[in-house]
């Protein structure tokens, strides 16, 4: 990690998007391309899309262990991001990967971001992920093909929401070509960590 001059070293780095918006795929190539981060695997009581692997890319809890977990306090945090849905971070998550001496990689929903970022301050950097438009945010959730038509309205309707909440985090990338995107965060991390 870059520690020169005046820098605090940050040990966390926050990516944030609404659902469709590419921060899966930029945190995924974040972690290919730099060997300081590690992934924090959130908790969710959701069930597993497709090929999803518990503890891979979720810890996939029923609703009531996600509560039960969250009253005895084994969360960081938590959000319910819609009715009945929850998503948190484990804090076995955060003293794993703290205890292997790298920095956490937060891939998280916008209103999760903010609470880490009051949380870590300035010992994190928050990323905003946008999509250059939400209709270009619908055909990507069409394309993505996981959602019904429903969620996908959904879905759209909750990034018009998150995107007001953009200018509450360190960094925006507009994610408009992937392969742009993608080089503007390898420069934002050399210049932060």
């Amino acid at each position: 990690m870059n520690n020169s001059n005046n820098k605090i070293s940050k040990n966390v780095l926050i990516v944030s998007a609404p659902s469709g918006g590419g921060k899966s795929t930029i945190v995924g190539h974040l972690l290919k391309s730099f060997n300081i981060f590690d992934f924090s695997v959130s908790a969710t009581s959701r069930a597993p899309r497709g090929s999803e692997v518990n503890g891979k890319e979720y810890f996939f809890l029923t609703q009531d262990e996600f509560k039960r977990r969250a009253l005895n306090g084994d969360f960081v945090e938590y959000e319910e991001v819609y009715p009945g849905l929850f998503y948190g971070t484990l804090k076995s998550e955060v003293e794993r990967i703290w205890g292997n001496n790298k920095v956490i990689l937060f891939d998280i929903d916008v209103m999760g971001g903010m609470n880490l970022k009051k949380l870590y301050g300035e010992k994190s950097l928050s990323l905003f992920i946008a999509p250059p438009s939400l209709e270009t945010l619908r055909e990507r959730l069409i394309k993505r093909g996981t959602d019904t038509p429903e969620a996908i309205e959904k879905r759209v309707a909750k990034a018009e929401k998150e995107m007001q909440y953009s200018g509450n985090f360190d960094k925006i990338l507009v994610n408009d070509d992937l392969q742009t995107a993608l080089e503007e965060v390898e420069k934002i991390i050399k210049e932060n960590f």
